[in-house]
């Protein structure tokens, strides 16, 4: 009897690992180049974020974190970059509630500093002063989305 519960616990161990993390989709706009460039440069800068998360196979998910910063200088837009930065996790053992934890906070918390690399990479290029984003806390976005959706199914 002992045997099958080491084996239990063998199984329901929680296991996490990254398999792989790259870039899925980028996009850079500078939609007034080059006169925006003879300008003062005082940006309104606004973020946008999703995140996704779905199973590839079993055990296996891809999480895909999308970002959209566009910096309006003025009442011109002086540039847009979209980027989806993915990984792909092996998450096993958990139950349910933690998998999507897991799915929805820690694993956008893995990927954000890459995102956040490639859009500073892609705005220096593009020109322009660099630009750090402010860190993200995921867990409270992920805790916000839950209260949002538990207020859904009550209504």
């Amino acid at each position: 009897m002992s045997d099958t519960n080491e084996q239990n616990k063998e199984t329901t161990t929680p296991n996490f690992s990254i398999e792989k993390i790259y870039l899925k989709d980028v996009s850079f706009e500078a939609p007034s180049a080059p006169t925006i460039f003879t300008e003062d440069w005082a940006p309104e800068i606004n973020m946008e974020l999703n995140s996704q998360g779905n199973a590839i196979n079993e055990n296996i998910y891809e999480v895909e974190l999308t970002i959209t910063v566009t910096a309006k200088n003025k009442d011109k837009t002086g540039f847009l970059v979209e980027l989806k930065q993915c990984g792909i996790f092996n998450i096993s053992g958990m139950e349910e509630a933690n998998l999507n934890g897991m799915l929805g906070a820690f694993c956008p918390n893995i990927l954000f500093p890459y995102a956040r690399e490639a859009v500073s990479d892609l705005v220096t290029k593009g020109g322009f002063p660099q630009l750090l984003l402010s860190p993200v806390n995921f867990d409270a976005l992920y805790a916000q989305h839950l209260q949002q959706s538990e207020g859904e199914t009550v209504n």
